[in-house]
């Protein structure tokens, strides 16, 4: 199948790029084919995020989002930060010594996957075609030059095999290719080390997100109050930061991120999450309450300084497959968005004169670099370094003199050229960490947890985390770093375990896989790949 433009991920990025492209199409009065592809089951289904919006890019998208219903019910009232001692102190940080880019005032409480799914309504109504379940499995390369995607093969048995539902993948070619898979998106990769993207750029950052969504007792919930906190339970060689928001519906998100810069191997991240709920600053509002979703995501955040170039011959990288997200404010959405935008303005303008696509579009990073998404990523520069550098307080104040005292202007900009993985320390330079046991009431096990991810894949398929080398879990990991993929996977993908007869073995049970790519980041020997499975496959989450 061919068209103008192939977009593959119907996120933030690949759908308001898509809604773009067709504005700009029919202002100009020019004939646009638009196909987005999305691997989950719907629209929606794979999208998570904390998440608060700034409205900035929705209002240049659609200036009557409000008249045409899209999902912003719960404006933030008010903030709250917090300095967590430990698992029952805490101080609650003045306004005035808060970092400005922490300030809420005009911005939304909201389901990024439901803001999706309204976007994608808009897409399909401007004349743009979706099709989820449909995972972009290869690239297509002619003469140095990408010529769209294939879809993964449907029916493919665990041996490699076609089974009697058998469907090959489908070769979808575009003059332009836009990838808008995500953070660490498996497309993305291949891309900055085919065309070398990131090679004048820092090593890329990540976090990972872990997520709950909470009904409450109607009594304690207060619409609109947002609560951010750092320190506790997080310790020392571990940053990050956990939040509490109150949306509508009597319900709260709460949720912990863990930068993967962490260095102790015995640190799971998820049970620094279940341990974390329990502080009285969060668990005032989860008594009583119900827990009702779970997901986990991981987050590029490596800012300005790690952002690679983002065009290459045949197309470009946008939104989190990039980096744009804005450490700063803890939100990318905004700049995921306006980055897809910024991307279809520079496309319809080389397909309106002539333009037959193949082409390196260098006119991307200009305009990109000329628009307040890359102003943000500018200012924001330094914090995510800051805080890898100096901790938790003493990078926190750096910021604050940064953020509200010189606008992110200050004349120096901070490096941090580590990989993440190569953070991790040997397993006897540490101490192992001994969680408390979930209660069943405040705090879970993984098990329950991915349950409720609503998380299927097809069983008969084969599995679609790749080892480089199947010696090296127990050979190496397990030997120096205790095999922490045992503990930084948030939904119990990988065990080590003890036969009868004494032998260890590693085991993947690919079917718990939440899609959230910490295993390809995290790996201290870089021996997992994570590469698309069979299509709509993965977690399937409501209003995540």
């Amino acid at each position: 199948m061919e068209f103008d433009i192939v977009i593959v991920g119907a996120g933030p990025a690949g759908l308001s790029a898509a809604c773009r492209l067709m504005q700009q199409a029919q202002e100009k009065e020019q004939e646009l084919t638009v196909c987005v592809v999305e691997k989950g089951s719907e629209v929606g289904a794979h999208i998570l995020s904390g998440a608060i919006l700034e409205p900035r890019a929705l209002n240049e998208l659609f200036p009557d989002w409000k008249q045409q219903g899209a999902p912003l019910e719960t404006e933030v009232t008010s903030d709250e930060i917090y300095l967590f001692r430990d698992e029952t102190k805490a101080t609650k940080m003045p306004n005035a010594f808060v970092p400005k880019t922490m300030h809420n005032h005009g911005n939304y409480i909201i389901s990024l996957g439901n803001l999706c799914r309204w976007l994608a309504e808009q897409a399909e109504n401007l004349g743009v075609e979706i099709f989820p379940g449909f995972s972009a499995a290869e690239l297509i390369e002619e003469e140095g030059v990408i010529k769209g995607i294939i879809t993964g093969d449907m029916g493919v048995g665990e041996n490699g095999e076609p089974k009697d539902s058998y469907m090959p993948g489908m070769e979808l070619r575009a003059k332009y290719t836009l990838f808008a898979e995500g953070c660490r998106g498996h497309l993305g990769k291949q891309l900055l080390e085919r065309f070398e993207l990131d090679k004048d750029a820092d090593a890329q950052h990540y976090g990972i997100g872990i997520k709950e969504l909470w009904d409450i007792d109607p009594a304690k919930h207060q619409p609109g109050l947002v609560v951010h906190g750092a320190g506790w339970p997080l310790e020392k060689g571990t940053s990050g930061g956990s939040f509490l928001y109150h949306a509508e519906n009597n319900q709260v998100v709460l949720g912990l991120i863990v930068d993967l810069s962490y260095q102790n191997p015995y640190l799971s991240p998820f049970d620094e999450f279940q341990r974390m709920k329990h502080h009285p600053v969060f668990k005032q509002y989860l008594e009583g309450g119900k827990r009702v979703s779970y997901g986990a995501r991981a987050i590029t955040k490596g800012g300005l300084n790690a952002l690679p170039k983002m065009s290459f011959p045949g197309g470009l990288l946008i939104g989190c497959d990039a980096g744009t997200l804005n450490f700063a404010k803890i939100k990318g959405t905004h700049t995921a968005m306006k980055s897809g935008m910024v991307a279809a303005e520079v496309l319809t303008d080389a397909l309106g004169a002539g333009d037959q696509g193949g082409h390196d579009l260098l006119a991307f990073g200009e305009a990109f670099q000329a628009s307040w998404a890359y102003d943000e990523l500018y200012r924001s520069r330094n914090f995510g370094p800051a805080l890898h550098k100096w901790g938790t307080f003493v990078g926190g104040a750096f910021n604050y003199l940064d953020q509200n005292w010189f606008g992110g202007k200050l004349p120096l900009t901070l490096r941090d050229k580590t990989p993440d993985y190569a953070q991790l320390k040997e397993a006897s330079q540490c101490q192992p960490i001994t969680y408390p046991k979930p209660d069943g009431v405040i705090s879970f096990d993984k098990l329950s947890s991915v349950f409720l991810s609503n998380t299927n894949h097809e069983e008969d398929q084969p599995c679609h985390l790749k080892l480089k080398d199947a010696s090296i879990p127990l050979e190496r990991n397990l030997k120096l770093y205790a095999e922490p993929a045992q503990r930084y996977c948030p939904a119990g993908v990988y065990e080590v375990i003890k036969e009868e007869d004494g032998n260890e073995r590693f085991q993947i049970n690919s079917q718990n896989c939440v899609h959230c790519k910490t295993c390809d980041i995290k790996d201290p020997s870089q021996n997992i790949t994570w590469v698309t499975p069979e299509g709509a496959g993965g977690p399937n989450y409501p209003n995540m």
